[in-house]
């Protein structure tokens, strides 16, 4: 179940490092590899809303089909999309409203403002279909049909690769647009990735056998109950990228070279990250659809292997990245002071993703109990400490990046600690959504 899952995660972030991969090439913009640590983890910001919503939908989904009640899938899905929709065009409002006050009260180098934000006012229209895309991991996943999802991973990525050659380097007749042509390749492979997904769903017949596309009315009920599940999600993971934003807004101050090492750490997380979050959303689909079938006492033992399967993957990925770090960092096509300047930060980064390994199947579990109001005080709980952190480290004392790196680490500790204690107390077991 994970392996799919996995893909369809990692897919999307190969498409961050493909694009980096790129810039970093793009020898007529020294500064594209910079900016494009800030552009993409403030896309992730409205990316993570998305993932909030498709994770309370996928609990709700895994309930239903737990309690084998199909005709209520189809129903939560259409009010999905449509919510989707509405959180689409809220953040496209805020990137050509609010954005350009915000950036400009903290970006000191107004080459780098100017370049965020021609570019994010051109990656944000993504939002219209990676929301909907998004929307097909709650209903595979829910439905224990993960194998669906490489599809459109796949279909997204090709054609990723092949819009970032041709807009970026301007080959085959294309204009060549730079930066910017990072982020039109970015949306039409999203577009793509989309159309192809939901082709499958309805060629595999998932969508007749849900009803997906038969009722798009108003529903205030599922509306509510969606809502009621997955708006803590979404705040939650809303403000966990926010953090990270701030984050990478104060190593501007920093310069290029820190700018660009916190970019390719930031590609680090995101690509082999994605193990941990899928070992993550299997734990939710799971643990959701046992406890619908009134099996509490299997979570605990389930959630102990699903850690063992998590953190065995990533304790690979580390020790393989501390002892061939170079090959990775080359190819970013930068030169030898840049490896220099990286290396330490990576084995900060690879530690924090061991210790992510763990803490994200456990806030997942409280997740996938119903209990969202409790993820989310333990995600603020966590936020507030890592802000402190990342204030006194980059700002206030001006330590070198490495050391505001290790933020990460904080922040994983706080998530797993509230998170074992509250699975640990049994709480969470007659919970009902």
């Amino acid at each position: 179940m994970t392996l799919p899952i996995s893909m369809a995660i990692f897919i999307p972030q190969l498409n961050f490092v493909i694009n980096n991969i790129f810039l970093g090439h793009y020898l007529k913009d020294s500064m594209a590899l910079a900016v494009a640590g800030i552009t993409g983890v403030y896309y992730l910001i409205f990316a993570a809303i998305g993932y909030g919503l498709n994770n309370g939908l996928q609990t709700l989904i895994a309930r239903r089909a737990g309690e084998n009640r199909p005709e209520e899938i189809g129903k939560l899905f259409s009010q999905g999309v449509w919510i989707g929709l509405a959180l689409a065009a809220v953040g496209i409002a805020t990137t050509y409203v609010l954005t350009p006050y915000i950036f400009s009260l903290i970006l000191r180098d107004q080459i780098v403002l100017q370049k965020a934000l021609g570019f994010l006012q051109i990656r944000i229209w993504g939002l219209l279909f990676l929301y909907v895309y998004l929307l097909r991991n709650a209903l595979l996943v829910g439905t224990n049909q993960s194998r669906y999802l490489v599809a459109g991973t796949l279909a997204e990525t090709l054609s990723n690769i092949l819009f970032d050659y041709l807009f970026i380097f301007g080959a085959g007749g294309f204009p060549e647009l730079g930066f910017e042509g990072a982020a039109y390749a970015s949306v039409l492979s999203e577009f793509i990735g989309m159309f192809v997904i939901y082709a499958v769903i309805r060629y595999k017949g998932i969508a007749k056998r849900f009803q997906l596309f038969t009722d798009f009315s108003f529903s205030a009920v599922n509306n509510k109950l969606i809502l009621s599940v997955s708006a803590p999600l979404m705040f939650q993971h809303a403000i966990s990228i926010i953090s990270w934003q701030y984050f990478f807004l104060l190593i501007e101050h920093h310069g290029a070279m820190a700018m660009k090492v916190s970019n390719i750490m930031r590609n680090i997380f995101g690509l082999f990250g994605c193990f941990s979050w899928a070992f993550a959303a299997t734990t939710n689909a799971m643990v959701s659809n046992l406890i619908g079938q009134g099996k509490q006492e299997e979570v605990v033992p389930l959630i102990k292997k699903i850690i063992q399967l998590s953190a065995g993957s990533i304790l690979i990925i580390a020790i393989l990245l501390n002892i061939f770090p170079e090959p990775f960092i080359a190819l970013f096509g930068q030169d030898q002071a840049f490896t220099g300047e990286a290396l330490p930060v990576l084995r900060v980064v690879t530690l924090a993703l061991l210790m992510m390994s763990f803490s994200t199947v456990m806030i997942n579990t409280v997740t996938a109990s119903g209990n969202t109001r409790v993820t989310f005080y333990i995600e603020a709980m966590a936020i507030l400490f890592y802000c402190a952190y990342v204030y006194v480290t980059c700002e206030y004392f001006f330590l070198p990046i490495t050391y505001g790196w290790m933020s990460e680490w904080l922040y994983w500790i706080c998530l797993f600690a509230p998170s074992f204690l509250y699975v640990k107390s049994g709480r969470w077991k007659n919970k009902k959504i």
